[in-house]
């Protein structure tokens, strides 16, 4: 349990109100051969294209997926696979469609597999590149992810309860105290800047974060009540309320970094609730983003600073408003100034890594050995297979460390696998934008398995 500016939330892995014995008996002793692959080209919320694949077993399940991108990305993410030339800017996806059915379908198609981890082996095989560069990690993601919804439903069970086996698998069994009726919490993203907002912060997000013990409708309540609240308070102050790429609000002219958690403040009292009691804040700076030489660039405040003024400058924002996570802090290759970071920070709110770490084991491991984090963001697009998420996951349960999975910025898909796998993790939160379709349908995925699950 750890304490958070005059909140308590509980870090557990925690496993949900289905029975536990149905749970240890799925999957075993199942064979899934793939009759057939298809994929296609779609368009994601970014406006540009992205891959969708549908894979088909012999028994007749059918799974289907599509792979999201993100418009500000860690550098040591698994590939995105373009086609260049004239289509779409030259972001085209039908390379990656071409890969799926010429390369990946004809070396995986009627085989048995035992389950999830050995079908991502197979697919690993098929391009050992670090990053996925030889058929793009977009390509092999859909696959998998199309994989495990065919075998959630050729086993006759929900997504979440499938991967929750998966994650056994890899070494996450009997971690952590169960916690029945348990859904992650809603992280929402109210206001944008950074990479996504124009002549905006430098900070890329700012999120609110519903700290009642309540079922998850309310929690999710609580958190529009906030969302719509913020609107109001930024047409009061003369300020755009168009919405952004995540569904958050992007206002332009915003002249401080500190600004919009002065926004929030005033959005959660005007919405009926106490700060740091109700609803908690959460900053993701995406730093990377604004290293610039060996020094953090803070362009709509004419500042440039070294890291230990930014860490500085975060345990004040720390200790002025209640903020439970800070998510990218610092520049992904500046592990000693994360370091320094997680000491003066990493007792008192979430320190989170996502350029850091992008969903890799190797990475986390690393993160942990030099005690840089104490939680990691999760997006399965960063790690390249269904597999290698699940390893990361269970490495971080058996570290302690909470994980929070999350939607993409620049161009997600209505696919919902991330809200079934956040549940199969126990994560602390989903971090997803309150508004537009591809984001509320993430959260109506989050509504039926609570309904389902009592929570």
């Amino acid at each position: 349990m750890l304490e958070y500016n005059r909140c308590i939330i509980t870090v557990s892995h925690s496993s949900c109100s289905y029975n536990e014995a149905t749970e240890e008996a799925a999957g075993e002793n199942m064979a899934y051969t793939i009759r057939r692959i298809r994929a296609r080209e779609i368009l994601a919320s970014g406006a540009y294209p992205t891959v969708e694949a549908s894979v088909e077993l012999s028994s007749g399940a059918v799974g289907c997926a599509s792979v999201p991108y993100g418009a500000s990305a860690g550098s040591r993410e698994a590939s995105v696979l373009v086609d260049n030339g004239k289509r779409y800017g030259g972001k085209g996806a039908r390379r990656a469609v071409r890969n799926i059915e010429q390369k990946i379908a004809p070396a995986i198609i009627k085989k048995p597999y035992s389950g999830q981890q050995e079908l991502d082996a197979a697919l690993q095989a098929l391009d050992p590149t670090p990053q996925k560069t030889k058929l793009g990690g977009n390509s092999i993601l859909a696959v998998s992810i199309a994989f495990a919804r065919a075998a959630a439903t050729q086993d006759s069970q929900p997504l979440y309860r499938y991967l929750r086996h998966a994650l056994r698998t890899h070494g996450a069994r009997g971690m952590g105290a169960p916690q029945r009726h348990s859904v992650p919490g809603p992280m929402m993203v109210v206001i944008e800047g950074g990479r996504h907002a124009d002549q905006s912060t430098d900070f890329q997000e700012y999120l609110i974060c519903p700290l009642s013990r309540k079922k998850y409708t309310e929690r999710l309540r609580i958190g529009i009540e906030v969302y719509h609240a913020v609107k109001a308070v930024l047409r009061s102050r003369g300020l755009s309320t168009n919405v952004g790429t995540e569904g958050a609000f992007a206002p332009s002219g915003i002249r401080s970094n500190e600004a919009p958690l002065k926004i929030i403040m005033e959005a959660i009292e005007r919405a009926g609730y106490v700060p740091g009691k109700d609803v908690g804040i959460a900053l993701d700076p995406a730093a990377s983003e604004f290293f610039k030489n060996g020094s953090y660039v803070l362009s709509c405040e004419g500042k440039t600073l070294s890291a230990a003024h930014m860490i500085r400058r975060y345990k004040r924002l720390a200790q002025t408003y209640p903020i439970i996570s800070i998510e990218d802090g610092l520049a992904e290759d500046d592990w000693e100034g994360w370091q320094k970071m997680y000491q003066v920070l990493g007792n008192d709110i979430l320190v989170v890594g996502d350029d850091l770490t992008v969903s890799q084991k190797q990475y986390l491991e690393r993160a942990v050995a030099l005690d840089c984090v104490n939680a990691i963001l999760i997006k399965p697009n960063q790690a390249g297979t269904v597999s290698e998420t699940l390893a990361t996951i269970a490495f971080a349960i058996r570290s302690e460390i909470a994980t929070i999975v999350s939607h993409r910025g620049g161009g997600d898909t209505n696919d919902t696998c991330i809200m079934d796998l956040a549940v199969a993790a126990g994560s602390l939160f989903t971090k997803v934008g309150p508004s537009r379709g591809e984001r509320v349908e993430k959260y109506n995925r989050m509504l039926r398995i609570a309904e389902e699950l009592g929570a």
